[in-house]
């Protein structure tokens, strides 16, 4: 199985969004963040799944519509390991914070 690790700056989106939702008070709050931790997981089965970017970038679509969220990462064959760089809406334009 491939090794995910997600970096400090996923971390901070993850608090980013579960405030956004929070705010607009959305339904199942920490089921929403859950869901974009699950579909996460997966990249640990295949970590080709998701579309090429740039370079070794890829982007893997979780959810659709307003439970739609985007996460860019980054895919080492060699070590067979990838690191999740940052997640966003997919309604967001880019990535926070660079």
């Amino acid at each position: 199985m491939t090794r995910v690790v997600l970096s400090a700056r996923v971390r901070h989106d993850l608090e980013r969004i579960e405030q956004h939702l929070l705010l607009h008070d959305a339904a199942d709050v920490e089921g929403r963040v859950a869901e974009i931790l699950s579909g996460l997981a997966i990249l640990e089965s295949h970590p080709l799944i998701g579309r090429k970017v740039a370079g070794n970038r890829r982007e893997l679509v979780i959810g659709r519509g307003s439970h739609g969220y985007v996460a860019l990462y980054a895919y080492d064959a060699g070590a067979d390991a990838l690191v999740v760089a940052a997640v966003r809406a997919q309604r967001e334009s880019g990535y926070s914070g660079g």
